[in-house]
């Protein structure tokens, strides 16, 4: 099992190199002949996300599905996956941004610890709070 840098998946989904998206492709499949998986660190994701929305200024629905075909892809195993589910899921029914959903996804599916912080809109998520509300 290999781990893969964000450009790889960068390459994979928008596909704006084709050399590097030939090969990337070409990396998965013979994976997938050897019967080997592909290690996706949760730090891939959340800079995968900031790339899609920075620099190829991909809206919110768009990266959900981009996030959506990647976990669905057998060749793919991603580190934290219950939590990176659980994070999309928040991203896409709120408003908070895509690093809150996955601090709270992580905070959720490891240890059912809440979230507790200042950003309003993170906050509004199931299972976070106002530094606030916290200290009582």
């Amino acid at each position: 099992m290999a781990s893969l840098d964000t450009n790889v998946l960068v390459r994979l989904l928008v596909k704006d190199d084709e050399r590097q998206a030939a090969q990337a492709r070409k990396l998965v499949q013979a994976e997938s002949d050897r019967g080997e998986t592909l290690f996706v660190p949760i730090t891939a994701v959340l800079e995968l996300e900031w790339v899609l929305r920075s620099v190829y200024e991909m809206p919110k629905s768009a990266i959900l599905g981009a996030f959506v075909a990647l976990l669905e892809t057998r060749e793919l195993v991603f580190q934290s996956e219950p939590a990176i589910e659980r994070a999309l899921e928040h991203f896409r029914k709120g408003s908070a941004g895509f690093a809150d959903c996955v601090h709270l996804g992580i905070c959720g599916a490891d240890s059912e610890l809440p979230l507790v912080t200042f950003d309003r809109k993170a906050a509004r998520m199931e299972g976070a709070h106002l530094v606030g509300a916290a200290i009582g």
